[in-house]
């Protein structure tokens, strides 16, 4: 399992803040809008319990993994407890190596042409480039040019606005946040359709810059 499972999913949900009862909701409905990549980051309270939750409930449907992974102790456990995928705001080489030893996909966090080199040099399987919003779509257009082999995946400050002009920059996917799915709203059958309905025209979005055709 490596960057092409990413790529294939190309939007990875981002979810801060999710509870035991809240976390299979916002999961399906994500699901049926054919987001099915979820970061449950690990400052979030009961953060192992989500993820074997998640993991346990969905199986191979929906990707589940942790984001905020700081240390390679941290993401062993959210290894055993069934992520997939760990996600790291830095690079961590102890991280990298821990997560690669386990065979489950690594995305450390870089900024610099050098600290994305780095990452990728010590084993990691895309970069999560962030803030992206800080530097825009062109960024990504431009560290392609010397670095064009790196996967390279934008996170803070996407939303559905400008997600796909980061897929048109040539990312191999992008995270959302609370524009996607907001664990701070109440969970009514409204709410849940409005994300069911964002993450299919998202997706459908993405399906069309990739094949080539105008979207808007």
């Amino acid at each position: 399992m490596g960057v092409e499972e990413i790529k294939k999913r190309a939007v990875v949900a981002v979810v801060r803040g999710a509870t035991l009862e809240t976390i299979i909701p916002m999961a399906e409905a994500l699901k049926e809008g054919g987001v099915t990549a979820l970061e449950i980051t690990m400052e979030t309270p009961k953060a192992l319990s989500l993820i074997e939750k998640a993991a346990d409930v969905f199986g191979d449907d929906i990707l589940v993994g942790a984001g905020t992974v700081l240390d390679a102790e941290t993401a062993r456990a959210a290894i055993i407890a069934g992520s997939k995928f760990i996600f790291s705001p830095t690079v961590n080489e102890k991280t990298i190596q821990m997560t690669k030893r386990y065979g489950v996909i690594s995305v450390p966090g870089a900024f610099t042409p050098t600290e994305i080199l780095n990452a990728y040099e010590h084993g990691a399987d895309a970069i999560k480039v962030f803030p992206a919003s800080n530097v825009g779509p062109s960024y990504f257009k431009n560290i392609a040019g010397p670095l064009p082999h790196i996967p390279l995946m934008p996170t803070g400050g996407i939303n559905l606005e400008n997600a796909l002009d980061y897929i048109r920059a040539g990312v191999v996917a992008v995270g959302l946040g609370s524009s996607l799915v907001d664990p701070r709203r109440v969970l009514t059958d409204a709410y849940l359709a409005e994300v069911t309905q964002n993450a299919k025209k998202l997706m459908e979005g993405i399906q069309s810059v990739r094949n080539g055709l105008v979207y808007n």
